[in-house]
């Protein structure tokens, strides 16, 4: 994720983007209520959680662009953790200045036309072991792909573990994330819309652990970043509206539904982005990064800093939401 080099908008419309934004918080708020805590048929294991985590972080060289043989390594990880449950499990290859990079993407469900991408970036950002940033995210894949095997679906699903989300290829058409957005657009695949799992790991129980972009929000998201955020655009689409439903439902964590313009700087800085761009009905899922998180993009983001049964939580309402899907 790159939240680096926000462009501060001019004051009148910081007033309207604050305006806009306090009435979709009212409206789409946290409203667990008395909800019950659905149980899962296959819940996440912390201990291959922790696993997973120390294998994608604790690698001889840092999963950037540039050590490409360690992005291969970690590919190659992915894809046979995949090719243990899905029904079909393949790489997505091109090339960027001459260099081969590869998405991994494992499907389940294959007998259905419409389907759901479940998607996150493996590549780090500089010199660093990237953790939350998106070792988690990652994580959430491999977990929810044991989980998949052998359930009832009334979607395809896929899951998708995109290369070069982090600067230089950042908002350009080498995200990988960007490759495969447009090769469903340019096939005419039938997709009901896309989940970006950025950086689920990193909670904070005390006093002013959560920042926002706008001071107003404390006043009704807290200071405590104790949650986990659905941020999705006005106008989201049936996905969108479908997944917050089921994932509420779940109650499986404290969850906000963050619901912004769509030239509010912020709501897209992850590969749900380029789904966007194409006209699906897509969100992301996330611990709301740097605004939480003050290892972002350093090298003290490490697991040992994650809260890993708050981030199985957030893998199982991922879980619950697909299955129950309607």
């Amino acid at each position: 994720m790159n939240f680096k080099n926000i462009t501060k908008p001019a004051a009148s419309k910081i007033i309207i983007v604050a305006g806009l934004i306090f009435i979709a918080v009212f409206c789409f708020a946290a409203d667990s209520g008395n909800r019950p805590v659905q149980k899962s048929p296959v819940p996440a294991d912390i201990n291959l959680v922790k696993s997973h985590l120390t294998a994608l972080t604790q690698t001889p060289e840092f999963r950037n662009h540039k050590n490409l043989d360690q992005l291969n390594a970690i590919a190659d990880y992915i894809k046979q953790d995949f090719s243990k449950y899905g029904d079909s499990t393949t790489f997505q290859e091109y090339n960027v200045d001459g260099k081969i990079y590869k998405n991994i993407i494992t499907s389940f469900g294959t007998e259905h036309q419409k389907r759901i991408i479940i998607g996150a970036h493996y590549d780090v950002c500089g010199d660093q072991q990237g953790a939350d940033d998106n070792a988690t995210g990652v994580t959430a894949l491999l977990e929810l792909a044991r989980m998949l095997k052998g359930q009832k679906l009334n979607y395809r699903i896929d899951l998708v573990a995109y290369t070069l989300e982090e600067p230089p290829y950042f908002r350009t058409e080498n995200m990988g994330s960007h490759i495969h957005a447009r090769y469903l657009k340019d096939h005419n695949i039938d997709v009901y819309g896309m989940a970006s799992v950025e950086m689920i790991g990193y909670f904070k129980d005390e006093k002013d652990s959560q920042s926002y972009p706008l001071g107003i929000l404390s006043w009704v998201y807290g200071n405590k970043g104790d949650f986990i955020t659905l941020v999705k655009k006005f106008g989201a689409g049936d996905f969108v509206n479908n997944f917050r439903t089921q994932f509420k439902e779940a109650n499986q964590i404290k969850t906000e539904t963050f619901t912004a313009p769509k030239f509010v700087k912020g709501t897209d800085f992850s590969d749900h982005l380029n789904y966007w761009k194409f006209g699906y009905s897509a969100l992301m899922i996330t611990d709301t990064s740097f605004f939480r998180n003050k290892n972002y993009h350093e090298t003290t983001d490490t697991v040992e800093t994650l809260d890993l049964p708050r981030m199985t939580k957030v893998i199982d309402g991922i879980f619950l939401s697909l299955i129950h899907m309607k």
